[in-house]
């Protein structure tokens, strides 16, 4: 990769942050077959959506709402000693897990126990390493930089997949926790090897010591100064609800119709599409009219979630996927250099942790009805003998997983909406240019 950059110390900067992102990227995988396989075991395990739904929400309620503390702690404390306890620590919830799984089948609640645990530690990464990417990386290189993130972040849906749904085709749950344990303690090594040699940011370098408590207040009114930021974060949450509801209902939809092993394979294929776009942010720098890029993409993500909510074809539903995924990086992308360009380096760690909050909160909603919606609202309006069984059932077809179908079309048509709050927004328009 081609990298725009003049002098020594910021290359030695950047390749510093080409191992942090090599040690994300193998972390990101072994939380993606966890995922994956946790996802399948309550299913196969349950036989319902909602409590799919359960472990999903459980894995992400707490790292999303400890983020402004999260936050706040990397603009006061050593970033690079947080990104090792995140990690380090969040092998904890993993370990009691596979321990419990050893002794025997356990309850969903101690299930869900350990997943919380985990997600708990694993909140302290996500500011860190964010507010880390500022401190490596020049003004001219963030597009590049979080292509790349996202990059490390599609893993979890591009081999992670295929490697989950493989391993269960011979085995069980014990072994994917086990290997994700393993890449969680590779992170940790990734981050010690370069720890001595990042910059030391801490708040005490930057002024009195304050609060936590002011320091996230100080985050949320930095958000608040700039209209278009908040307008933004806020549009986000809602495309984070629609997302949440395919998060959530895909794995319940498709295992009704075909094995683990195929599943894994198609969301693989799907997942492609992030690979694609993130490599092309990652080598091609973008240049303004960001939010016009977001605009599209997010018509075009709308568009082929209705498309695979129509269709009941597994591979073209993979093809469906993969342009899904493809539509997400861009808009990621361009809502992620808005704001770091426009928050403050020394608050970037209390900001994103609050716009962690905010713009995730969408995801915890559709994460806590989605499974309830699918089981009790819409698969039975089309079973068989079902109310929408003679009408929409000759769109979305009719019998097991097909109320998931028409979810999926609600939640795409409301994205193209949410789409047109973004180009109509006048203090959206202007970041692109202040």
């Amino acid at each position: 990769m081609e990298v725009s950059i003049t002098d020594s110390s910021t290359i030695k900067s950047y390749k510093k942050f080409l191992v942090i992102w090599m040690g994300e990227l193998i972390s990101s995988i072994g939380s993606g077959i966890t995922a994956f396989g946790l996802s399948v075991y309550m299913f196969q395990t349950t036989g319902t959506a909602t409590s799919v739904g359960i472990v999903t929400l459980c894995a992400f309620l707490p790292s999303v709402m400890l983020a402004p503390f999260a936050g706040a702690l990397a603009d006061r404390m050593d970033r690079r000693l947080l990104m090792v306890l995140g990690d380090s620590l969040s092998a904890v919830g993993l370990v009691v897990l596979l321990i419990l799984l050893f002794i025997g089948d356990p309850p969903a609640w101690q299930i869900y126990l350990c997943v919380g645990i985990n997600s708990i530690f694993v909140s302290l990464l996500a500011p860190t390493y964010k507010a880390t990417i500022t401190d490596l990386v020049e003004e001219k290189d963030f597009t590049k930089a979080s292509g790349m993130v996202q990059l490390a972040d599609s893993s979890k849906y591009l081999l992670s997949p295929i490697i989950a749904g493989i391993i269960l085709s011979f085995t069980d749950i014990k072994l994917i926790l086990i290997i994700d344990i393993c890449t969680i303690f590779i992170t940790v090594i990734t981050i010690m090897a370069v720890r001595k040699n990042l910059p030391k940011f801490t708040l005490k370098s930057h002024g009195e010591k304050t609060k936590i408590s002011h320091d996230i207040r100080d985050g949320f009114m930095a958000i608040l100064e700039s209209k278009g930021v908040m307008t933004l974060v806020l549009i986000m949450s809602l495309v984070t609800f629609y997302v949440g509801f395919l998060q959530t209902l895909f794995k319940p939809m498709l295992l009704v119709v075909t094995d683990e092993t195929t599943l894994g394979m198609i969301e693989s294929i799907g997942a492609i599409g992030m690979l694609v776009t993130s490599l092309v942010i990652g080598v091609v720098t973008l240049k303004r009219r960001y939010v016009s890029k977001i605009f599209m993409s997010m018509i075009s993500a709308g568009v082929f979630v209705m498309l695979l909510g129509v269709c009941q074809s597994k591979w073209l539903i993979a093809g469906f996927g993969f342009m899904f995924f493809a539509s997400l990086p861009l808009i990621n992308t361009g809502t992620d250099f808005l704001i770091r360009r426009t928050v403050p380096n020394e608050k970037q760690g209390r900001v994103w942790g609050i716009i962690s909050v905010i713009s995730q909160m969408g995801y915890i909603v559709a994460y806590c009805v989605a499974g309830v919606l699918a089981d009790y609202v819409f698969n039975p309006l089309l079973k068989e003998g079902g109310v929408l069984a003679g009408s929409l059932g000759q769109v979305f077809g009719v019998g097991e997983g097909r109320g998931i179908g028409l979810l999926f079309a609600i939640s795409g048509a409301l994205m193209i909406l949410t789409a047109l709050l973004i180009i109509s927004s006048k203090s959206v328009r202007r970041l692109d240019v202040e």
